[in-house]
């Protein structure tokens, strides 16, 4: 299950290459749930010494988040999705 995962948010960022803005949510949804994993997860297991080698290959797929904060948009982050008042619901 999580490789069919993985691999339809590799699908999803080869799209993103085509439309970079649209599908920004995505990649910021990919960050954040990487981060987390990583960090509540991983973390804790490496530290207590007990990093098994299918959670170690997991680590090293996950560890690919660290070049996406460098390449998000972060001005237009902010403009759009912080700033910038939402739509009515009704």
């Amino acid at each position: 299950m999580v490789q069919c995962m993985l691999l339809a948010f590799w699908a999803l960022c080869v799209l993103g290459l085509r439309y970079p803005l649209q599908m920004l949510p995505v990649l910021l949804w990919e960050v954040a749930w990487k981060s987390i994993w990583l960090i509540v997860v991983a973390l804790p297991i490496w530290v207590s010494d007990q990093m098994d080698n299918s959670t170690l290959e997991m680590v090293y797929e996950c560890l690919l988040v660290l070049v996406f904060p460098f390449v998000i948009p972060w001005r237009f982050v902010f403009v759009n999705y912080v700033k910038k008042r939402g739509d009515r619901w009704v």
